[in-house]
């Protein structure tokens, strides 16, 4: 597939109106599951698969078994999106955390539109980038609102293209400062130019966010609302959808689910001292010989 081709179909499907759903890759085999991975819906009428691919930098960052501080700089994670494009379809969100001093981030536009990489994410934050989840519990500064809309428009003026996006991550609500604060740094964003608003929220109910969500509707009708369900995580993405939001993203359960299996399988054949124990839990080799040409059949 052209790197052009993918880059802009992630804005033609939401031209489109296109609800999707994207969940994180942080490798080629973990893509291939992703672009194959279906399913019925609950009523066993439709189909359902993921639309798109999360570029994680968390995800990324314990590939290398470093800490989540954006050690990784952007190329360097390129070139893991680059190869994830070898053997997939999809189209990809990058998490570009901070996005970096604006002379850096002008150039990192420009390298992720190049290599067909569809939008990229950055948050309001400034100072040493901490991962979001950890709240209050350590020091996080929000960006003051005049410099981030500056990177906003640095970016924008550095696209070669339309179909590239800039999605603006809004951490007020994970900071505790409040919904008012979080609805005028949207505004200001889409203001600078931002093709669409992430907002985030650490909460384990989703009421924060579908009250940010309907808030915001009410002023930008047609912008493209994105939500992380990570805590939150009862809520249903039509739920989500319904409420106003056009992009539900799965950040980090492809990882999740990988250290998991593997600290568990590892500890049993240590305590059995053989895998006769562990094999029902692993994929049998024929599928991983097909996993190329179809993905997963399990």
């Amino acid at each position: 597939m052209s790197n052009e081709f993918r880059r802009g179909r992630l804005r033609e499907l939401l031209a489109a109106g296109r609800r999707l759903r994207l969940i994180e890759v942080h490798n080629p085999v973990s893509a291939i599951i992703a672009e194959y991975a279906n399913a019925l819906d609950q009523d066993s009428s439709r189909s359902l698969e993921f639309d798109g691919f999360w570029s994680s930098s968390l995800a990324d960052s314990t590939s290398f078994g470093l800490p989540d501080i954006e050690l990784l700089g952007p190329r360097k994670r390129l070139e893991n999106i680059q190869d994830i494009f070898t053997v997939t379809t999809k189209p990809l969100v990058m998490d570009g955390d901070t996005g970096g001093p604006v002379e850096h981030f002008e150039y990192t536009v420009r390298d992720l539109e190049r290599a067909g990489v569809s939008a990229v994410v950055i948050e309001d934050k400034t100072g040493l980038k901490r991962n979001s989840l950890l709240g209050t519990s350590v020091e996080q500064r929000s960006a003051p609102v005049a410099e981030f809309c500056e990177k906003i428009k640095r970016g924008k003026a550095a696209q070669t293209t339309r179909d590239f996006m800039i999605i603006a991550r809004i951490e007020s609500l994970i900071l505790g400062q409040g919904m008012p604060e979080a609805l005028h740094r949207a505004n200001a964003y889409v203001d600078a130019g931002a093709d669409g608003i992430m907002i985030h929220s650490r909460e384990e109910s989703p009421r924060e966010v579908l009250e940010f969500a309907a808030e915001f509707r009410q002023v930008h009708p047609a912008v493209p609302l994105v939500s992380v369900p990570t805590t939150y995580n009862s809520v249903r993405a039509g739920e989500l959808q319904e409420a106003g939001f056009d992009v539900v993203i799965y950040a980090n359960h492809m990882m999740r689910a990988a250290l998991r299996a593997m600290v568990e399988v590892s500890r049993e054949i240590l305590r059995h001292d053989r895998t006769a124990e562990v094999e029902s839990r692993c994929l049998g080799i024929d599928a991983i010989l097909s996993l190329p040409e179809r993905g997963v059949a399990v």
